[in-house]
């Protein structure tokens, strides 16, 4: 059973959210939240496996209640998925560099969105229907500076091939493709590439993987055709 707190400033959205979420067996919306400091306090109190989290809202906004909810230990195993609107699209970069594990827009088919919300709550893949991999790397390829980190060095000649691929927005699926590997191989490379950068999930792979140069904005064409 996937445990999901929904957090928007709006009672309408927050009422469909949960008409949607409701109807699925798997899925338990445990509370609601209007702004960015009541997601924080019920983060806290419920834990919540996922929490769905709206960027502009009074007191505190999303992308600051998604950083206090990251950097929270207790809150180790929350995964945060952002929702966005296509006018808001500069916050993206903004909420994955706060630590969100994904983010949605705002107009996703509802069965687009059930299914995103499973695939980020397993942990299996930075996903966004109804947004363009070159949207993705637009605004992940935005850091003001590329940093360096000694946990570069602790990868492996592949492992940083794939955690480039990752950055470019390539599946597991499309991974073993292109290295010519199974697809078991391609997650165990990416696996052991978010053990050793000591990232929390594959989203956050994404941000590191740009921030450290291994991935460059020019690198986009090669991943979208």
């Amino acid at each position: 059973m996937m445990r999901v707190l929904l957090v928007d400033d709006q009672p309408l959205i927050r009422t469909g959210l949960r008409a949607l979420l409701d109807a699925e067996d798997d899925v338990d919306v445990v509370a609601e939240a209007s702004n960015g400091e009541e997601a924080v306090a019920l983060a806290v109190e419920l834990a919540p496996d996922l929490v769905l989290m709206d960027v502009q809202m009074p007191v505190l906004d999303g992308i600051e209640a998604t950083r206090q909810i990251v950097a929270d230990p207790r809150l180790e195993a929350v995964r945060v998925v952002v929702l966005t609107n296509y006018g808001l699209d500069q916050y993206v970069f903004d909420a994955l560099r706060a630590g969100a594990s994904g983010f949605l827009v705002k107009d996703t088919e509802p069965a687009e969105l059930v299914q995103a919300l499973r695939v980020v709550s397993d942990g299996d893949a930075l996903l966004s229907p109804g947004v363009t991999r070159q949207l993705i790397s637009e605004f992940v390829a935005r850091p003001a500076d590329v940093v360096t980190t000694e946990a570069v060095g602790d990868l492996t000649n592949r492992e940083r091939e794939v955690v480039a691929l990752v950055g470019r927005g390539l599946s597991n699926d499309e991974i073993a493709d292109l290295l010519v590997v199974s697809p078991t191989t391609a997650k165990t490379h990416v696996s052991r590439a978010i053990t050793k950068t000591g990232v929390r999930d594959r989203a956050q792979l994404v941000v590191f993987a740009y921030e450290t140069g291994l991935v460059q904005p020019r690198d986009r064409d090669a991943s979208t055709g």
